[in-house]
Order: C-alpha cells, then structure tokens, then sequence
C-alpha cells in the first residue's frame, strides 16, 4: 500500500483522504527516526505488529511503498475506513 508520509510534524496521527493513508510523524527525517515511528504508527493503528510492516519503496522519500505481512487486504482496507476523513468543502 502507498503512504504519504509527513516527518516532523506537532502529532502523530492517520487519516484516509481520497483513498491516500495520510501519516504525520512527529519524528524528524534523520537517521531512520521517521521511518522507525512510521512503522510504529501504523502498526498501533492497524492493529498489526511491527514485523509485520516492510518499507518495501521509499525510505528516504516522503511517499512509500508499505508491504503488510500475513495480513488481508480486505481486512486492512477496513481497519483503514475509520481513518477516513472529508476534505473541506466535500
């Protein structure tokens, strides 16, 4: 699954905006910090453990490529529903 990743941001959080899972970390781009508490996000968010998230593409851009290990993707794609948000004005 892509996911748009945002470093150093005020708060961790997930949302799903027009079918792209959104990621704000509030740890910084640098030596891996970021893509360490990506992992650990989206893991508490899913309900899945850290082994099972790979950084398949994409460790040094903001947009990544996210494999989910033992994990369906219609269950995933449903976990990630409560994540949905509108944007403004729609």
């Amino acid at each position: 699954m892509a996911v748009r990743v945002q470093p150093g941001a005020s708060r961790d959080s997930v949302s799903l905006i027009d079918g792209t899972i959104r990621v704000r970390i509030a740890a910084p781009p640098v030596e891996g910090k970021a893509n360490r508490r990506l992992v650990e996000v989206l893991s508490a968010a899913l309900g899945v453990r850290r082994s099972q998230l790979e950084i398949m593409k994409g460790a040094a851009s903001r947009v990544k490529i996210i494999r989910i290990h033992d994990a369906g993707a219609g269950d995933i794609q449903r976990r990630l529903e409560r994540f949905r948000q509108q944007e403004p004005g729609g």
